[in-house]
């Protein structure tokens, strides 16, 4: 287990806290901060001295101007559900929750925008909005746990991005705290908008790195209230990532397309129970399509095309689901496959994405590379955009070998993805575990560029400290 430095039970940091801001609610017990101490990446664990629960944009603000005048860290953290590392408190100081900021603001039903807190769960979102007969796509496998701040945070996507785009594309403006307390918008309310540098974008995926999150404005559509899917079987898992391109360069425009091995529906079905499902000895991998619409009768034509899209590539036959028992079913076999996985083996999640073409590469570089090393994989994503999430087994790998060659593998897998068009990482971010990697994406001027942006925004760097950017990279600040 990886650890923070040494803190005292009772922390001198909370009593200071406490001290300069008495409105503010300041938990420093061992126990709270132990729950405040690690998200679903591996087994990493770092402890804030102090966990700060804001309730308005003015406390944020105020604790900010505090943390920076006395260069104390500050970390922001949502429901704890990131697979990078992005929310922990390396640095210890204070872990700023956003748990209490989880308000719906207002839904405008005339011009289609939602105004959300950074605190609120993802699906109670969505279905807040779908009760006016609108929509917001982006549903990560977490969306029943997740919050939205936390997808601004890391850029999240899921299985509809691949139709509906990832959340910078759901986002129109933005209430941002700086390090110093100051309080900006990066945009405007409008469809538009061509006025100076684009804040907006540059804050969604920066990790809380750049400023603090305390609400948003998203655009929504209307809600395409029909769907249905097929649970399509490959005896060879090249042909499934072919059929990918292929069914698009036909036309089709599904709402989802995500990859299966066998390994991983398997334990999705010992993990939940689910045995339900036909699974034939010859099947190797399975593509999960989603088609979408405003009217019933607009789903068969869809899966049609799709099939015959998908005959040319030795697909089996699908198995069609259209109705809601039938559809939760696929779907949480599908989203529970990263818990099954977690529950099965010590592991390594990899978060690669490829323009989707170049699947097949992909997938046969990862298993060359866990063959070479020795390690075993099983692989599964979102194929329609070409994300491939890689979970590397430890299985009987002894403790030596897979802490000093993981490393290795690791990269090498990641410059085979850059060889072919694509980047380290898709929807999880970069956080803790993945900045060793940014060398091989970004060239040294590139990642100089991007320290001068730390800098610009976070002089002092108190934000989010040793997350992106490699060792060395954006910490010439000094904090306590």
């Amino acid at each position: 287990m990886t650890t923070g430095s040494s803190i005292p039970l009772q922390t001198e940091l909370g009593q200071r806290l406490r001290a300069a801001l008495p409105n503010l609610e300041v938990r420093d017990s061992q126990e709270f901060r132990a729950e405040n101490s690690r998200d679903h990446t591996e087994d990493l664990q770092f402890l804030p001295d102090a966990v700060a629960l804001p309730k308005s944009t003015e406390e944020v603000s105020a604790l900010l101007q505090w943390a920076h005048a006395e260069q104390v860290p500050v970390t922001a953290a949502g429901a704890w559900t990131g697979l990078s590392g992005g929310a922990l408190p390396v640095r210890g100081g204070i872990s700023l929750s956003t748990r209490r900021l989880n308000r719906i603001v207002n839904i405008d039903e005339l011009h289609h925008q939602l105004v959300v807190q950074p605190g609120v769960i993802v699906q109670e979102m969505q279905e807040a909005v779908q009760e006016k007969g609108l929509f917001y796509a982006v549903d990560p496998a977490s969306r029943g746990t997740c919050t939205i701040g936390g997808n601004l945070a890391e850029n999240s996507g899921g299985p509809r991005a691949v139709k509906y785009g990832v959340t910078k594309d759901w986002v129109l403006n933005l209430e941002v705290v700086m390090a110093d307390g100051t309080v900006i918008r990066t945009g405007a309310n409008t469809l538009k908008n061509s006025t100076g540098y684009n804040l907006t974008q540059l804050m969604v995926g920066s990790e809380g790195t750049l400023g603090i999150i305390t609400e948003a404005t998203l655009k929504l559509l209307p809600w395409p209230r029909f769907n249905a899917l097929l649970l399509v079987p490959f005896a060879d898992p090249a042909d499934a990532c072919r059929a990918v391109a292929g069914l698009f360069h036909d036309g089709n425009q599904p709402s989802a397309v995500e990859f299966m091995e066998r390994a991983a529906i398997e334990l999705a079905m010992d993990f939940t129970g689910d045995r339900q499902l036909p699974l034939t000895s010859d099947t190797a991998a399975h593509l999960l399509i989603e088609v979408d619409g405003f009217r019933e009768e607009d789903l068969m034509p869809q899966l049609e095309r799709i099939a015959n899209s998908l005959e040319r590539f030795n697909a089996g036959e699908p198995l069609m689901a259209m109705d809601a028992a039938g559809k939760d079913q696929l779907w949480n076999l599908r989203r529970k496959v990263g818990e099954a996985v977690k529950a099965h083996s010590t592991y390594k999640e990899e978060d690669t994405v490829v323009p989707r073409g170049h699947l097949p590469e992909l997938l046969s570089a990862v298993k060359r590379i866990g063959a070479v090393y020795g390690f075993d994989s099983i692989c599964y994503g979102h194929a329609g955009d070409g994300n491939l999430h890689v979970n590397i087994l430890k299985g009987g790998v002894d403790d030596d070998t897979w802490a000093q060659a993981l490393p290795n593998a690791i990269r090498e897998m990641f410059e085979e993805v850059v060889s072919l068009g694509g980047t380290i990482s898709g929807e999880h971010g970069i956080g803790w575990v993945q900045k060793p990697y940014m060398d091989v994406r970004f060239s040294p001027a590139e990642l100089a560029l991007q320290r001068r942006i730390k800098d610009a925004f976070d002089p002092v760097h108190i934000l989010n400290p040793d997350k992106i950017l490699p060792e060395g990279a954006a910490d010439s600040g000094e904090t306590a």
